[in-house]
Parts: structure tokens; C-alpha cells; sequence
């Protein structure tokens, strides 16, 4: 019962929607009682030969008066109590969406995709039908049974009720062992679930190289284990759920066993009425709904517990990340980076040491150096995707932690070395950051991409759908659209990581080229490892093992035996070799 507890906060929120629903429940229990009363009062007269055509038509004039407030009671509270779960449903997807665009990457690294999506979708139906249905048992059973017992002790017969209630102490037991058994086994399948999301999430990314590889055979057996996982823990989530119904049955059965019998001494003794022992049975048929209500309730509630405590174990984790700065002005694109040290890990190697670069406002700067010598972690930290306390980035000489991340973000407009594209129209994916931007200007920002003749090829243009993460573009065409997508956003300082390795370089060059121009007085950053790409940028600075051990421009670069030298003397003899000369 704790999740109401924690749910306390969205009662408080939702406290009108819940009293209308409350309010019109208690309309309803107090309507349910009439007509067994005046089937028992009917009996009564048609036994005493007492019933005349004018009260019966009385009497039917009442039940259907009744039912016709019932019926619009009933609406009333399902729109309020079930609008109100619904609401819940929706805050917390935006609690958990909003979430996880403030986590940094090695969140996701710890999390699954599937497990996130299991618990933004089946946790947070789990909760959402706590936060309904649960209380409509909660509160309708109570109030049901509460109402019912005072008319069965009070107008009726307090002994038969007694003789009527023996069964229930111990049903009552045995729903309380069956809640805890629920509790575990929901919790252990809402986990094989999240494991089964995963792995069908990771085998639709990876299709291409499973069937490349050969591994249907392997990936199916992999599937069908987790699968039969996540089958036995539903299947122990069955065999407990499947054991409310039969011991509320039993115990109902017995009530009226009991009932019947001991109505049937009461009678013959003279102290019960045939149709008082009618009105007993029928209103003890309304303590069906009390008894199912608290199994019922049990059952959401122990499912919603274990649900909610796998939202708040995912809402707790906190960003490492912190958006505690107050700077939302405009400053100039230049760039001071100092870092003393970074590691990923507080046992691992640091992946940049003794760091120093400064980058004046308009300019190009150009960072290259072999396979993990920190490119990226470098651009990471620029952005904050990563921090370290040993590194001091500023941007216009205002630190980095001082700006708010919406506003340091969109100081910036970054092109990550693998590029993400959306089931959605080319044009939509180009206008992802500036979605109000004209037809005009998307296919200005595609010209300077060297991507525009490209998208006219396709038969629909620029509203064709580039399907899921891009499937139906090549490589070199995806790279072309995310740098148009940067370049629409127009931000002060532009990070391309690697963004050019899938092109050819008379198309790299043509990009830098319009690149040059269109950004004239705007600050761009070319990692890279093609070193073509950085020609002439204004300082370029070479990365090994974190560290620089290069500096200078192209033609100073050149000049010196160092690894630059020999890249490019590399790269040009291997080009020469494709180009047949």
C-alpha cells in the first residue's frame, strides 16, 4: 500500500478530479441499496396479498429513477478517477523523457534501450491502473461492504450477518500471502521483459550483420532463451493472479451457505421474514463486489509497487551532468580549453593530460591524431557531455558550467562521426533544430552539404522518407544531411566530428569550400582523421594518447618529421594510387 504513499504528491495535484469521482461514487452506493430493499418490501406484500397495481408501478418508478442516476454517476466517476490516471501516465513519460535527454552517454551505456522503454511503457501502465482502478476498488469496495454490513446489522439481522461474515478472517489471510507472492514475481517479469525489449531491440539494429555473419540460428536460440525466461516469471505472475478469483468464489459460496441455512432457522423460528431474507441474500450478493474489489485491489497495488519502484529507481539517478548555471546571454565563439587531466574512470588511464588550446573567435581550428588518442573525448567535454573537474573550457571566457545547458547548446551545433536520422521526411530531418525554417533556407544549408542535387534525384524530393535511422541513404548521404542539419541552426560555433569520412575528398573539399564562406565569421572545429579536411585551418593541433604532441598550421606541420608529415605523405600516396596515377 506505500505507492499510494509516494503517489501522494499527484493526489494532491488531481484532489478535484478525485473528489468528483469520490462524490459520485457515494451517490451510487447509496442508490444500489434501494432496490433490494424494495424487492424485499414487494415479497413481503405478495405474500401478505397486500400489493396493489398502484404501489408496484410506485416501486418500479423508483428502481428505474435510480438507475437512470446511477448510469449518470457511473459516467461521472469514470471520467474523473480513470481522466486522473491517465494524467499520471502522461507526467511521468514526460518526468522520464525529460530525464533521460539530461543523462550523459555512460548512462546509456549502463541502461538497455529496452529496459528504458519497458519502463516507460508497461511500469508506467502498471502505476497509471494503481492510480485508477486500484482506487476505484479501494474506495468503492470499502464504501460498497461498509454500507451494505450497517443495512445487513442494522435493518435486517446482525446475527445471520455475523454467521454470513465467518469465512472471511481467513480469505483475508490468504489474499494477504497471495499480495507478496505477486509483489516478487511481477517485479522478476517486469525485468525478463525489459531483457527480451533489449535483446529485440539490439537483433532489428544489427540485422544487417547477423545475416552477414550467419548468426540466425545463434541469434534465435539466444531470442527463444530469454523468451522462455520471460514466459516462466508471466507464467508465476499467472499461477499467483490465478489464485484471487477461486478463494474469493469459495468464500462467497460459503456466505451464502451459511445465509441461506441460517435464514432459513431465523424463519422458522419467527424472528425473519421471507422477504427480509430476500433483501439479506440480494444485498449479500453486493458483498461479491467488496470481496473481488479487495483482490483486486491487492493485485494492481502489488503490481503497481513493483512498478513504480523500477520508475523511481530510473528518476533518481541523477544526471552527472548538473544544469546549475545562470548564463543565458550571447557571447563571441571563442574557445579557451585547459585540461589538466581526464579520465573516464576513476582506475583508468587518463584520456587527455596537459591540455592547452586557445581558439579566437571566427576561426578554424583543426584537431587530428591517430585512432583513440582523444578526439571525440575532447569535443565531449567541449559540450558537455562529459565534464571532469581538471578541465576549464570557456566560450566567450565565460566557464562552461556557468552557462545553462540550453544556452551553451545552442551556442553550439555539433555533427557526432555517426550520424542519427529519424523516420522522417528529409526535409523534417534537415529542420530537426530550426523546425520553423523555410523550404528556401533548408535547401540553401543542402547546397552548401553538397547534398541538394542528391535529394532531388529521389522521386518525392525533399519529402522523401529516409526510413528508420536513415536505412535508404548511403553513408556519405547521411553524413551530408546531418552537416546541413548543424549548418541550418547557425550557431556560433560549429563541431564536426569526423563528419566528412564517408565522402570522397572533391566532395569534402567543395563542402569546406562553401563551409569557409558561408561561416566566414562563425568558429569551427574539424576533427578528423583525412587530412585533406583541415588544410587550411588556422591552427591545427595533432593528439596522441591525450596529449598534444603537434602544432602549427598545414604548411608549419609539414615542415617538421613528426606524425603529421607522415600521415599526409601517406594519404597523398594512397590517393594517387585510387586515383590510377
Amino acid at each position: 500500500m506505500s505507492v499510494f504513499w509516494k503517489l501522494r504528491w499527484f493526489f494532491r495535484q488531481q484532489w478535484r478530479r478525485y473528489l468528483v469521482a469520490v462524490i459520485a461514487l457515494v451517490i451510487v452506493g447509496f442508490a444500489v441499496l434501494v432496490p433490494p430493499w424494495i424487492t424485499g418490501r414487494v415479497v413481503d406484500a405478495i405474500a401478505q396479498e397486500t400489493l396493489t397495481m398502484r404501489a408496484l408501478l410506485g416501486y418500479v418508478g423508483i428502481v428505474l429513477g435510480i438507475a437512470v442516476v446511477s448510469y449518470a454517476m457511473r459516467v461521472i466517476w469514470r471520467v474523473a478517477l480513470f481522466g486522473a490516471s491517465y494524467e499520471l501516465a502522461n507526467q511521468l513519460r514526460q518526468q522520464i523523457y525529460s530525464h533521460l535527454t539530461r543523462q550523459p552517454s555512460s548512462f546509456f551505456q549502463q541502461h538497455g534501450t529496452g529496459d528504458l522503454m519497458a519502463r516507460s511503457t508497461n511500469d508506467i501502465q502498471a502505476v497509471e491502473m494503481t492510480a485508477g482502478e486500484a482506487v476505484l476498488a479501494l474506495f468503492d469496495g470499502a464504501l460498497t461492504g461498509l454500507l451494505v454490513l450497517t443495512v445487513l446489522v442494522t435493518l435486517i439481522s446482525w446475527e445471520l450477518t455475523l454467521i454470513a461474515l465467518i469465512p472471511w478472517p481467513i480469505v483475508g489471510y490468504f489474499m494477504w500471502r497471495f499480495g507478496q507472492e505477486l509483489h516478487e514475481s511481477f517485479r522478476l517479469a517486469q525485468a525478463r521483459f525489459s531483457d527480451l525489449n533489449d535483446k529485440v531491440q539490439e537483433s532489428l539494429a544489427g540485422v544487417r550483420l547477423i545475416r552477414a555473419f550467419g548468426r540466425e540460428a545463434v541469434e534465435d536460440d539466444q531470442f527463444n532463451a530469454i523468451a522462455r525466461e520471460a514466459n516462466e516469471a508471466n507464467q508465476r505472475v499467472a499461477r499467483t493472479d490465478s489464485k484471487y478469483d477461486p478463494a474469493i468464489s469459495l468464500a462467497v459460496g460459503m456466505s451464502f451457505l451459511l445465509s441461506i441455512g441460517g435464514g432459513a432457522w431465523f424463519i422458522v423460528q419467527g424472528v425473519m421474514t421471507l422477504g427480509q431474507l430476500t433483501s439479506f441474500t440480494l444485498y449479500l450478493g453486493f458483498m461479491i463486489w467488496p470481496m473481488f474489489a479487495v483482490g483486486w485491489m491487492l493485485n494492481l497495488v502489488e503490481r503497481g509497487q513493483a512498478a513504480y519502484n523500477r520508475i523511481e529507481e530510473l528518476l533518481h539517478t541523477e544526471p552527472t551532468i548538473a544544469d546549475n548555471g545562470q548564463m543565458q546571454d550571447a557571447v563571441e565563439p571563442s574557445l579557451s580549453i585547459r585540461v589538466e587531466r581526464y579520465q573516464h574512470a576513476s582506475d583508468a588511464e587518463p584520456a587527455i593530460k596537459d591540455l592547452s588550446i586557445e581558439v579566437p573567435a571566427g576561426s578554424l581550428l583543426g584537431i587530428v591524431g591517430p585512432t583513440g588518442a582523444g578526439k571525440t573525448t575532447l569535443l565531449d567535454l567541449l559540450v558537455r557531455l562529459q565534464e571532469g573537474t581538471a578541465a576549464d573550457i570557456r566560450l566567450g571566457g565565460v566557464p562552461l558550467q556557468d552557462f545553462t545547458l540550453h544556452n551553451l547548446r545552442h551556442h553550439l551545433a555539433v555533427v557526432p562521426q555517426t550520424p542519427f536520422l529519424f523516420s522522417a521526411s528529409i526535409a523534417d530531418n534537415i529542420a530537426m533544430g530550426a523546425m520553423a525554417s523555410s523550404q528556401e533556407a533548408i535547401e540553401q544549408v543542402a547546397r552548401i552539404a553538397e547534398i541538394h542535387d542528391d535529394i532531388l534525384r529521389f522521386p518525392q524530393g525533399y519529402q522523401t522518407l529516409v526510413g528508420e535511422r536513415g536505412v535508404t541513404l548511403s553513408g556519405g548521404q547521411k553524413q551530408r544531411l546531418a552537416i546541413a542539419r548543424a549548418l541550418l541552426l547557425d550557431a556560433p560555433v560549429l563541431i564536426l566530428d569526423d563528419a566528412l569520412s564517408a565522402v570522397d575528398v572533391r566532395t569534402e573539399q567543395s563542402i569546406l569550400t562553401h563551409l569557409r564562406e558561408a561561416r566566414a565569421s562563425r568558429t569551427t572545429l574539424i576533427a578528423c582523421h583525412r587530412l585533406t579536411a583541415i588544410e587550411t585551418a588556422d591552427q591545427i593541433v595533432v593528439l596522441q594518447q591525450g596529449e598534444i604532441i603537434e602544432r602549427g598550421t598545414h604548411a608549419e606541420l609539414l615542415a617538421q618529421p613528426g606524425w603529421y608529415r607522415r600521415t599526409y605523405d601517406y594519404q597523398q600516396l594512397e590517393q594517387a594510387v585510387e586515383d590510377g596515377r
